[in-house]
């Protein structure tokens, strides 16, 4: 095995991008809740950092990609506790560390997890969540992790392109999220009752850092620092302009109005909706999907309303929905231009990845929904994962961690 330095420093530098979004998304979350449960979103999301990597050193990166030459389904444990790190990966031809690739998927399941953490926003327990992530973790992300990133997982073998995780992180989290929002129930008030962001400023401040740090996540995912990683990380950036412009224009013709929520959550939206697509498509088709995951994303929202389900920050909505949106049209716009090993409608494949695509993504939601509903269904009936409701009507904050956002008392006597 060959180990390159340049690309091993562009990898390790991009790892640390991809942990620096669950900081951000601490942010982009904590600000759109209400003060009195702002600290809660923060701690469950710094707490996953710890718990996920773990578990994933523990046993999740041996069996998602430790594999074999069997049916696919899962590797071995070969790997546990990164054992053997300068050993090559069956299947592929990395030109970095094995242990700097370990390091690089580990963020990817922290993000995942953490994403979770928006469904239940306002009403879940912090222990009893902390143990649900570390099941979900193995249960749920390490099979598709195997399934689509592995170069000899069984979504792989039927011709998905997955190339930093629409299915694996994105289609996972909001099937996942819509189950545990069903197993949660809706918060108390809702949708009666206002529940407006205490603070848009920290919402905006998370949205940039998750912009800067996805360029990691995506560009990262090339494995090396070249024209790959190039296309990608310009496609990250065009998609989520086309994700904020698309959603703020429909925003604005339907209310009037273009808020900096709206801004915000498209931009993440076209994040979204590239990540399974940056290293397929060129940036035209990377603006085209970013503007269609915008109004995507802004009538996916909606739906919530619709059908009663409480996702507290609309998981279900952006990730989910745009994720979908994005993975499919891999379908339409993969081009050979860029990348060999896709060929989408537009440059002639015809429908052949298109269903491979769309396949792709049915396997991975209802694979995350079952599962995900059935381990938060477990862990509330024995530990209890919703909060109390003295709790839930005072805040996370002060119950569960004895602390508060913002002494405002203080402030007042200054």
């Amino acid at each position: 095995m060959r180990v390159d330095a340049g690309d091993t420093a562009f990898l390790l530098v991009s790892t640390m991008l991809v942990l620096f979004m669950t900081p951000g998304l601490a942010l982009f979350y904590g600000g759109m809740v209400r003060s009195k449960h702002v600290l809660s979103m923060l701690a469950q999301n710094f707490a996953v950092i710890a718990v996920v990597s773990v578990v994933w050193v523990a046993i999740g990166y041996s069996l998602a990609f430790d594999g074999d030459a069997g049916a696919g389904l899962i590797g071995n444990l070969h790997l546990v506790g990164f054992a053997h790190g300068g050993s090559p990966l069956p299947g592929y031809d990395l030109t970095v560390p094995p242990l700097a690739f370990g390091g690089f998927q580990m963020m990817f399941a922290v993000l995942t997890v953490a994403l979770l953490t928006g469904a239940g926003a306002d009403r879940m327990r912090f222990g009893p969540f902390l143990v649900l992530a570390a099941a979900w973790t193995v249960v749920v992300y390490v099979p598709l992790a195997h399934w689509a990133f592995d170069p000899q997982g069984w979504l792989v073998r039927q011709h998905l392109l997955d190339f930093a995780g629409g299915t694996v992180v994105e289609v996972n989290a909001g099937a996942s999220a819509l189950a545990l929002v069903l197993v949660l129930g809706r918060r108390r008030g809702w949708p009666g009752e206002p529940m407006p962001p205490h603070s848009l400023p920290l919402t905006l401040l998370g949205a940039g850092i998750l912009w800067f740090g996805w360029f990691g996540f995506n560009a990262g995912s090339a494995l090396a620092s070249g024209h790959l990683a190039a296309q990608a990380l310009v496609s990250t950036h065009l998609a989520a302009c086309g994700g904020l412009l698309g959603w703020a224009a429909l925003e604005k013709k339907a209310t009037g109005h273009a808020t900096t929520l709206g801004a915000a959550s498209g931009a993440v939206a076209g994040l979204v909706a590239i990540t399974p697509a940056a290293g397929y498509v060129n940036t035209l088709g990377a603006l085209v999907i970013g503007l269609v995951a915008g109004a995507a994303g802004l009538y996916a929202v909606r739906l919530k309303f619709r059908f009663r389900y409480d996702d507290s920050l609309d998981v279900v909505g952006v990730h989910g929905v745009c994720g979908v949106v994005g993975t499919v049209l891999v379908g339409v716009f993969a081009t050979r231009s860029v990348n060999p090993a896709g060929r989408g409608l537009i440059d002639g494949g015809g429908l052949h990845l298109l269903g491979a695509q769309t396949f792709g993504v049915l396997v991975a939601a209802a694979w995350a929904f079952g599962w995900t509903w059935v381990l938060a269904t477990v862990v509330h009936r024995t530990l209890g994962l919703r909060a109390d409701p003295e709790h839930e009507l005072a805040g996370l904050d002060m119950a569960v961690h004895a602390e508060t956002a913002y002494e405002l008392g203080a402030l007042h006597n200054r």
